[in-house]
């Protein structure tokens, strides 16, 4: 039987693969909010969807609907990270299952009262953690999994996405409201990393500024030295000259491990295992929500220890840094 589905959220960068994963599991989204009105994309999967630019009005449609019998059955939660824990609950007291982007939450101690309203509503929050489905990492895992458990391997990630003058100005650029650059584009990797390799054992940062981040971690079966950046300055010379504006490279032991393709229909199997019961919940976020936040209140070491590499490029103040 087809569900209902609300989402908020609907002018934003990843709105459109929700609403694709909505259309392709055989449901429909019958109400959508965003205080920006750009949202033709709509019309391209659910044209008779209800729309709303304000809150108070979409709040009471989705209880209307709930008084006429017809209730929604999930909200889809694409709204800005800052606004993740309240959009959750919305969803969780009119009797919904949740469907919520990363991050999850900002702070550790939100997944503590959202695991409350679960037990008080008797509904599930799911977080869209698409790296899990990627054919190439349940492969890494897998062979982690298959070597010998003493063995502990030696990881470098490098993730550069370069980002231009509107980031800054943008609720992304505010560490208020997205967490800044580690818990904004570095969750999904950390993720991974515990998915993969186990439990933290120590976490060291090296470097937080507003436009790059870099730290070492010990896990259970992984040393790891990461680094993120938005800024484009960051990127090797060899892949400017080609165009690009992302450099993504993970080594493991010394050799490249490539999963740069094979996104496109990664939300899709996330609604698909949430529809069938195996969706990701709030203990399997838990780990890494932790640990983006320990990466925030910690003080940089600097130059200490074994850090990445791209810790030694040149620090370019943006005009916009707050």
């Amino acid at each position: 039987m087809s569900k209902k589905f609300a989402l908020i959220g609907a002018a934003g960068y990843i709105a459109p693969r929700h609403m694709k994963a909505v259309k392709d599991t055989g449901n429909t989204i019958v109400a959508a909010l965003d205080k920006f009105d750009s949202v033709g994309i709509l019309d391209s999967y659910f044209p008779e969807a209800d729309f709303f630019t304000e809150f108070e009005r979409f709040d009471r449609h989705i209880e209307r609907l709930r008084l006429k019998q017809q209730p929604i059955d999930y909200v889809s939660v694409c709204s800005p990270n800052y606004l993740h824990d309240s959009h959750i609950r919305f969803g969780l007291r009119n009797n919904a299952d949740v469907i919520c982007e990363k991050p999850l939450v900002l702070n550790p101690w939100n997944l503590e009262s959202l695991a409350s309203l679960e037990k008080d509503y008797g509904k599930k929050v799911f977080n869209i953690l698409q790296l899990r489905l990627h054919p190439s990492i349940i492969s890494l895992r897998n062979k982690v999994l298959a070597a010998p458990q003493n063995k502990i391997f030696d990881i470098d990630l490098s993730y550069i996405t370069s980002r231009g003058n509107w980031y800054y100005t943008s609720w992304k650029g505010d560490v208020h409201k997205s967490g800044g650059i580690a818990t904004n584009i570095g969750v999904h990797f950390y993720d991974m990393l515990l998915w993969i390799f186990g439990d933290i054992k120590d976490n060291i940062v090296h470097l937080h500024e507003h436009d790059r981040a870099a730290g070492y971690l010990e896990m259970q079966r992984a040393r790891v030295r990461w680094f993120l950046s938005i800024n484009y300055d960051n990127i090797p010379p060899q892949i400017k000259e080609s165009g690009k504006r992302t450099f993504r490279q993970i080594t493991i032991d010394g050799e490249s491990f490539e999963f740069s393709d094979g996104f496109t229909e990664l939300h899709t199997l996330s609604y698909k295992g949430i529809l069938e019961g195996n969706g990701f919940e709030l203990k399997d976020v838990k780990p890494a929500i932790d640990l983006v936040h320990d990466i925030r209140v910690k003080s940089p070491i600097g130059k200490k220890g074994d850090f990445h590499p791209f810790v030694n490029l040149p620090l370019s103040k943006h005009p916009f840094s707050k």
